[in-house]
């Protein structure tokens, strides 16, 4: 990294070297007079200290693996710098703790305007020991940072490979926030432990055509959390930086504790007064030295003792005590004229006992005035805390519409019976004031509480994260609409509280949890027999063809997904979340809008034009169907590559003939293998890329209920014989089923999850 031109830099990535200055490890054991090198033996380089088993010859670190070099920079007469062994990767910190900084490249990927790569994609990597060193799961995160951007990070921890990744996405500047990495421009996540070896590759969704205006770069890199701090500036200034620090944890071998003391020749905590202890995040030992004692405990005599009676904060002697310093310890006695053993807070006491009732009486008399001044004080503080509380409520009230919703209920836009709007304390009553065990989802916008009315009455009560201020007025009106909407199969809206710093919407309560909670869980998958599955289908289809097409003023949901639909008790389907949903006049076509979703289910034409239709929610239907189907999630990052998104998995295996190998084993039967299929045959419509190529939800509805009248399907009439279907399965039809499972399709004992 360019540190040297400090003042041309901007404000981000001043932050950076300030810290990497800030936390410069000479700092670390200046304040000692402790050795921690061995004897004629360089124990700094650069302003950095090198700690003992680390060294630069073969005479001074413990094994070949803690070898570490001090030279000069390329520039003639430039400062030294530590080195990781002979490599050029940079060492800025060793720490006694078990931990080492050093600066790790960075990815990138840059294109011009016209989408052509503008130099070639760098990837970073580097490759530590698969013991001794690995990389810190608990100091690091991978991030990425970019508007058109996808990484993955991979690389080995204890003898086998791992892969994890992140996605960035924006439209325009204006999507990002000061100070937040969750995915809109950066993004991070964590990585394992016990990582001893990692590569960063970095891609683009669209070699950024569609945001090359203001970014044209991606990066990504491992790095010490507390080093980074996104910036809307980090995409144009991160091309500046070649390196940024990343924390190794670095221990002794791959032994325990109890196996190294085995061999006296070879264990390292030689200092008298230290021990030996397993490290958290790394295999083999560390050591430290005792209580009372500091120093470097792998230096024979290395750990001394700690002069606690050298400052008062080093000891807790009253006083009026004296402190004598012992090895590893310390000692408090009294002086003359003082009774006592010198031990505890009152060790030493005045021996005269006049004194002693004098002082009594005068910490009576002053604890009395305190207290009567703190109960003034605190009856005063709850009256001015009510006043301000009950003042905070009702600006939030006007804030979120309060009076707007009123003035609708009064002109009888809703019925006062189809809405109610409750106020803070009875909903705080409901659920526990809001307690983590009332806590029953949480989702991209908000957390959803289960609460108990006063009435006895089950609700669930969702906080949202975030309301426009300017589309009050809208969110209201959606209040309106959604209270209305009393549709079976459509979570009911009971009403709303504006009385906090975000509305609270009040829904029916429905008790067997998620779709998505049932086919991912083996036992409960089992119970979710095929016509189960088809009922679910046709009543969610229906539900957004009534939004679409029957409401008064269509609704787009926007969020369409297995969690998003609930189960109750006779497993009928009920469309919940409405957080993100739009409504659309019929007046007003295909409203632009920043894209909102869940990957795995997002349309990608809606993600490339920002263009929001009623197909966005035909192409998530049709992912949902996929998972009826096969039992897979959306989005896996535990699959091979290929396998990680659902929809493009499932055209591909249809490509290829080989259909039932994904179809999950708990609903494949003898009676059902057409109707399997021409639902397949409707999800895949559904999952044109082209909006207009896919049908209607209406259109969806009626083929689903089709095929639960025993209707046949319109697709599967357009086949005029059975070689079409038996290409897309893979199988032919004069095989019994039963041979076709064991002999053709192959299913895999998980049932293709």
């Amino acid at each position: 990294m360019a540190f040297e031109k400090l003042n041309n830099m901007p404000t981000s990535i001043l932050v950076i070297v300030m810290f990497i200055l800030a936390s410069s490890p000479n700092l670390v054991f200046s304040s000692h007079n402790f050795p921690i090198a061995k004897r004629n033996c360089n124990d700094i380089c650069g302003g950095i200290p090198i700690p003992f088993p680390f060294g630069t010859t073969s005479e001074c670190y413990i094994s070949q693996e803690f070898w570490v070099t001090c030279k000069h920079t390329a520039t003639s007469g430039g400062p030294q710098k530590l080195f990781w062994w002979d490599t050029n990767i940079e060492i800025t910190r060793i720490s006694l703790d078990g931990q080492m900084t050093l600066l790790q490249s960075i990815s990138r990927d840059c294109y011009n305007r016209n989408g052509s790569r503008s130099s070639p994609s760098i990837t970073a990597w580097i490759k530590l020991t698969d013991y001794y060193f690995t990389v810190s799961n608990t100091a690091n995160k991978f991030t990425i940072v970019g508007c058109d951007a996808y990484a993955f990070v991979s690389g080995e921890r204890l003898g086998r490979n791992f892969t994890t990744g992140c996605t960035a996405m924006c439209s325009s500047e204006d999507d990002m926030t000061e100070g937040e990495c969750t995915g809109v421009g950066c993004c991070q996540t964590p990585i394992p432990r016990d990582v001893w070896k990692i590569e960063v590759e970095l891609k683009s969704y669209s070699n950024y055509t569609y945001v090359s205006d203001f970014n044209r770069c991606g990066y990504g890199f491992v790095a010490e959390e507390s080093a980074f701090k996104f910036s809307k500036d980090n995409l144009t200034n991160l091309a500046d930086v070649e390196s940024i620090p990343m924390v190794v944890d670095w221990a002794i071998g791959n032994s325990t504790c109890q196996e190294a003391q085995r061999n006296a020749t070879s264990y390292a905590c030689i200092s008298a007064n230290s021990e030996c202890y397993k490290p958290i995040n790394s295999v083999g030992y560390r050591c430290r030295c005792e209580d009372g004692f500091e120093g470097n405990p792998y230096l024979a005599h290395g750990c001394i003792d700690i002069d606690e009676c050298a400052t008062k904060i080093g000891n807790n002697c009253t006083k009026n005590e004296y402190c004598n310093n012992t090895q590893g310890g310390y000692t408090c006695s009294c002086p003359k004229n003082y009774d006592g053993d010198g031990i505890g807070e009152d060790g030493c006491k005045l021996a005269s006992k006049e004194q002693n009732m004098r002082v009594a009486f005068i910490l009576i008399g002053t604890a009395s005035g305190i207290i009567a001044l703190l109960l003034a004080i605190t009856l005063l503080y709850m009256e001015l805390k009510r006043r301000s509380q009950r003042k905070t409520k009702q600006r939030f009230f006007l804030q979120n519409g309060g009076h707007v919703l009123q003035e609708k209920l009064a002109r009888r836009e809703a019925s006062p019976e189809m809405v109610t709007i409750f106020s803070s304390s009875e909903l705080e009553k409901a659920t526990s004031n809001f307690g983590n065990s009332m806590i029953i989802g949480r989702g991209g916008f908000g957390t959803v509480y289960k609460g108990v009315l006063a009435d006895r009455r089950i609700v669930a009560i969702k906080r949202s994260i975030r309301v426009d201020p300017t589309q009050i007025e809208q969110f209201i009106n959606e209040v309106v609409v959604l209270s209305q909407i009393n549709h079976r199969n459509v979570v009911r809206l009971l009403g709303c509280c504006l009385e906090t710093d975000v509305p609270l919407l009040v829904y029916e309560f429905v008790t067997n949890g998620t779709l998505s909670s049932h086919l991912h869980n083996e036992a409960k998958a089992r119970a979710l027999d095929w016509s189960m599955r088809l009922k679910i289908a046709a009543e969610t289809a229906g539900v957004l063809s009534y939004l679409h097409s029957s409401a008064s003023t269509p609704i787009i949901h926007r969020d369409v997904k297995s969690d998003n639909i609930l189960l109750d008790h006779t497993f009928t389907a009920k469309v919940s979340d409405f957080g993100a949903s739009k409504l659309v006049p019929i007046d007003l076509v295909q409203p632009s809008t920043i894209v909102q979703g869940t990957f795995g289910y997002l349309d990608p034409e809606y993600m490339q034009t920002n263009q929001l239709t009623e197909k966005s929610d035909v192409y998530s239907f049709g992912v949902v169907l996929l998972e009826l189907v096969t039992g897979r999630r959306a989005l896996s990052f535990d699959r091979p590559v290929k396998e990680k998104n659902l929809a493009n998995y499932f055209l591909s295996v249809l490509k290829q003939g080989l259909l039932f190998e994904i179809i999950d084993e708990n609903i494949v039967g003898l009676g059902n293998r057409e109707q399997i299929y021409a639902v397949c045959k409707l999800a895949k419509e559904c999952l044109n890329v082209r909006g207009e190529d896919r049908p209607s939800m209406k259109e969806v509805a009626m083929e689903l209920e089709g095929l639960i009248l025993g209707g046949k399907h319109s697709w599967a009439r357009s086949i005029e014989n059975e070689e079409e279907m038996e290409t897309l399965i893979g199988v032919r039809s004069s095989v019994g089923y039963d041979s076709i499972c064991r002999d053709h399709i192959a299913m895999p004992n998980n049932g293709g999850r």
